[in-house]
């Protein structure tokens, strides 16, 4: 698996997966922890994720702008891990949220999110950049796809980890007190503290129901109780965040231990150009515009495809809560199946595209695009047609139930597992391969400028992910799924329309 790339791949990817260990054990929790902590409704912490998950690969154009102008891709990148580091810190202070401090709280929280953002900024698109860097040399040139797909499976193997460990200490911490986990609590604690009289009298007795579930004292004082739960709660979640910090530190020294053996770009020599006859210069200009016109038309793809994956933090998430029994997993766990399928998968998917190889029936990188977009689709047609059969409500309909009768019409995780299996084959046709086409059409002296376009491409379509959540509470969820459905098969389309020319100017 490892044959045939060159030497500094492995550290770069270690590097990547220490960082982004950290960054999923708060991205698994991020919206379901800002409902629970600060009571915000579900659509509201969606629009924060939204705009955090947009920041960061926003904040990648800035990062890879930095970069190519100083030419410092390793100083960039380890700023990038230290400005994240000190976010980390800040999100891991358990402060109990209350009235008279929301405001503030709920600011330093999104301040720590920026610092996040802003880091990975710095980090992400340069780390990438230096990968097809190494690439670029004629011996490993014709791995490149290969070597992104390597690079995507590290990333994946702190994925695949981090979401174990939020849920993990939440649940430990609550054990210490006495008290044990339910997804649907800290909604109604902050209900009842919120409104107390005017809370209906179904959620009424659902709390009650569940304060006894959890060990609690239904008979006593409420208030006191919801308070203590909700505090247990999050700060459990707190102290995960703590090894988000250890995992930043991870990574940071082993980038800076093997830095030596990745590519440092040299700035372009004086003079060069003049070298060049005016045809020459005029061939040079044409290629540039249509590698870069080339570049665009992809990128528009990936704005939908991410709008429609990225949904895993937020609408899939709320779903997993909602409509699955999580009896004995947490809804936050069941995104480590992305990660898991994809460790598990991309050896089956390299081999597939290097015996498609032997044969002479190589597949282009646009094409497996166009392939993965359709691949999403089917994943959402599946859900759209299993939800429809089920005939699920509104999630506000859903929560309105009887505690008994919701749990009566809840599915198993399976839908989960066939779910993600289909969504992680579409993604590993795009992210890596992506990845791969960037490198492969961005002119040398702006590498970094085009993965950080790549990845503000991912931005449009992240600040577009709490469209899902608005779409899942207001109306029958079959039809959150159909939007996306039917995004992910007009992508296709277009795409497969556009693969012969995306074809000649990748040649």
């Amino acid at each position: 698996m490892f044959k045939n790339h060159p030497k500094g791949l492995i550290p770069a990817a270690l590097s990547n997966m220490g960082e982004r260990f950290g960054y999923y054990i708060m991205n698994a929790v991020l919206v379901l922890f800002l409902c629970s902590k600060f009571g915000l409704k579900e659509e509201t912490s969606a629009i924060v994720y939204s705009c955090f998950y947009a920041g960061i690969y926003v904040l990648s154009l800035v990062g890879g702008l930095i970069a190519d102008k100083t030419q410092n891709y390793k100083g960039t990148i380890i700023w990038g891990l230290v400005i994240m580091t000190i976010g980390y810190v800040v999100l891991s202070i358990p402060i109990f949220a209350t009235a008279e401090n929301q405001v503030w709280l709920l600011t330093l929280t999104c301040f720590s999110l920026f610092m996040i953002a802003f880091g990975n900024g710095l980090f992400k698109g340069n780390l990438q950049a230096i990968v097809g860097q190494l690439y670029d040399d004629p011996r490993y040139s014709s791995q490149r796809d290969a070597g992104f797909q390597i690079f995507y499976v590290f990333i994946n193997i702190g994925g695949v980890l981090a979401p174990f460990v939020a849920p993990m200490l939440r649940s430990w911490w609550l054990g210490e007190h006495g008290m044990a986990y339910n997804a649907s609590l800290p909604a109604l604690c902050h209900e009842y503290l919120s409104v107390t009289d005017n809370m209906s009298t179904q959620n009424l007795n659902n709390l009650y129901a569940l304060i006894t579930e959890v060990g609690g004292n239904a008979a006593g004082n409420i208030k006191e109780f919801c308070t203590e739960y909700l505090n247990v709660f999050n700060t459990g979640i707190h102290y995960s965040f703590i090894a988000s910090v250890a995992a930043m530190l991870i990574s940071l020294t082993i980038f800076v231990a093997t830095k030596k053996v990745l590519p440092t770009p040299s700035k372009k020599e004086k003079g060069v150009v003049e070298n060049y006859t005016k045809e020459e210069k005029a061939r040079m200009a044409s290629e540039i515009r249509q590698r870069m016109y080339a570049l665009f038309a992809v990128l528009g793809i990936a704005i939908f495809f991410w709008f429609s994956f990225h949904q895993n933090g937020t609408s899939l998430s709320l779903f997993a809560r909602d409509f699955v029994k999580t009896d004995s997993v947490s809804p936050e766990i069941w995104q480590a199946l992305n990660p898991f399928y994809v460790i598990v998968l991309t050896p089956f998917v390299m081999m597939f595209f290097s015996w498609l190889g032997r044969r002479g029936k190589e597949i282009s990188t646009p094409r497996k695009i166009a392939i993965g977009m359709g691949l999403a689709g089917i994943a959402y047609l599946f859900l759209l047609v299993f939800s429809a059969i089920k005939g699920y409500p509104s999630a506000d309909a859903f929560k309105l139930l009887p505690t008994g009768d919701a749990e009566a019409m809840k599915t198993g995780p399976w839908v989960l597992f066939v779910l993600y299996f289909f969504l992680t084959v579409a993604e590993l046709f795009i992210s890596p391969l992506g990845l791969s086409f960037v490198s492969k059409v961005a002119p040398k002296h702006l590498q970094g400028l085009c993965q950080g376009l790549w990845l503000g491409a991912t931005a449009v379509g992240n600040l577009l992910l709490w469209i899902g959540p608005l779409i899942y509470n207001a109306c029958p969820i079959w039809v959150a799924w159909t939007v996306f459905f039917g995004v992910c098969a007009i992508s296709m389309t277009v795409m497969y329309a556009m693969v012969g020319w995306l074809e000649r100017v990748t040649k």
